[in-house]
């Protein structure tokens, strides 16, 4: 069964051990560090299911973990010198201690050195306001009563418990990505973050603003997309790249977006059945004027996707 966490990211209101918070962007990355019960075990694969502790704010997969180095600031109690303390509303000192019930408005601070954590799951994410509740959360937990801020589930159980709710979301992204990057050289192409600024540049001067899936767009939300792995070779192709809206561009990354080689008309996937954004490109012809290298890079891309497709 695939592993998925549970972890929690409520802004500047996360805190664990009495230290500082982290650096968060729900849709992007998740910051943690050594210093967190579970730390070392989350894994590239992984699903990753984000919540603000009152419901679901979406899942994706992670595509890499960078790690580092960094000193960390703690706070813990002047009483007892534990780190399990937390801000009171109304009443004065301003903090009462959870183990010895000592209250004062300030905590002894110290530092110590700690290994960072930080996910990249950007490729993958969808939005899940609100489908599940925090309960409903933690009731599929493996170990449901536990505080800590990373929390093993398995997917599947979350997986159909989005399920059942009736939303409109879909957890098939989830599965797709999980597959390309177990997949070896196909997890290169998920991880293609483009933001090389010439060939952006050279795409926009080549197509103006324009996704080569949808049509015009504001040049602020098109992203240079390789229509190869980048990430394994390094090396930029003449006519090798389109312009692709961003959401666009996670669909093509996954496969879940593709160009029928013969006709040159853009492939939706199944699992994408019911988003009527996207279905209705099924068929479509690009808005983009294609070279005869661009038709071999896109030929490539859908032989990839297709071909394991059918094998699976």
């Amino acid at each position: 069964m695939a592993t998925a966490w549970l972890v929690l990211a409520v802004g500047d209101n996360r805190k664990h051990g009495g230290n500082g918070g982290y650096d968060d962007l729900p849709s992007e990355h998740y910051s943690w560090d050594s210093s967190v019960p579970h730390h070392g075990e989350i894994a590239e694969g992984d699903v990753i299911a984000v919540w603000d502790k009152v419901s679901l704010l979406g899942t994706s997969v992670i595509e890499d973990i960078q790690t580092g180095q960094a000193v960390k600031e703690v706070f813990r109690c002047p009483s007892c010198g534990k780190s399990d303390f937390q801000p009171r509303k109304t009443k004065s000192p301003k903090y009462v201690c959870l183990k010895c019930a000592a209250a004062f408005d300030v905590p002894v601070s110290a530092t110590k050195p700690v290994t960072t954590y930080r996910s990249r799951h950007g490729a993958a994410w969808v939005d899940m306001p609100g489908v599940l509740s925090g309960a409903e959360l933690r009731a599929l937990c493996d170990k449901p009563r536990t505080q800590h801020s990373l929390r093993s589930m398995r997917w599947e159980r979350l997986s159909e418990a989005i399920t059942a709710t009736g939303a409109t979301t879909t957890v098939a992204i989830a599965d797709q990505a999980q597959r390309a990057i177990a997949g070896g050289h196909r997890r290169t192409t998920v991880r293609a973050r483009i933001g090389q600024t010439p060939f952006r540049r050279q795409l926009l001067e080549s197509f103006g603003e324009n996704c080569a899936f949808t049509g015009p767009a504001p040049a602020a939300v098109l992203e240079a997309a390789h229509l190869y792995s980048y990430a394994a070779t390094g090396e930029h192709h003449g006519h090798g790249g389109l312009l692709l809206r961003r959401d666009i561009h996670r669909l093509f990354d996954l496969g879940l977006l593709t160009v029928e080689p013969e006709t040159a008309t853009a492939h939706v996937s199944e699992r994408l059945h019911g988003y009527g954004t996207y279905t209705q490109l099924h068929g479509q012809p690009l808005q983009a004027r294609l070279r005869r290298e661009h038709r071999e890079w896109l030929t490539a891309h859908w032989n990839t996707h297709h071909t394991a497709a059918l094998a699976g």
